[in-house]
């Protein structure tokens, strides 16, 4: 019942911002996955620097996701470093010039919004409350 006091810390913000750091990772996914696919036969190197980028941000995120939710305070910097990833990611895929859906390029706002969710005050409050 601590949780409920008033002034207690609430969970919201951290639950928040790992619901949308998954989204986030799902969409990260898919746009590389496509991206990958797309581009194979003209470009390879592309497509394996995609496919790092996708490996290392997928690692960073899973991992910030549990250590947030287990309360472990690297995990909201993990979930950051996976974000500034993922728009690396989508600076890739802008820069390359690739040809996406109009929704791809509102995709970026994803992960600017789990990094805003993982260093507001009350996610950390949350995090470090003993």
């Amino acid at each position: 019942m601590a949780s409920t006091l008033a002034g207690a810390p609430s969970a919201r913000t951290a639950i928040a911002a790992s619901a949308v750091s998954i989204i986030s990772g799902w969409a990260t996914s898919v746009v590389a996955t496509d991206l990958i696919a797309g581009w194979w036969k003209s470009d390879r190197l592309f497509c394996l620097a995609v496919a790092f980028l996708a490996v290392i941000f997928a690692t960073a995120t899973v991992s910030g996701v549990i250590m947030l939710l287990l309360r472990r305070p690297m995990g909201r910097y993990l979930i950051v470093a996976g974000a500034v990833i993922a728009l690396l990611t989508y600076g890739g895929v802008f820069i390359a010039g690739a040809r996406v859906a109009w929704i791809v390029h509102t995709l970026p706002l994803l992960p600017i919004a789990s990094v805003a969710l993982a260093l507001i005050p009350p996610t950390k409050d949350w995090v470090l409350e003993d």
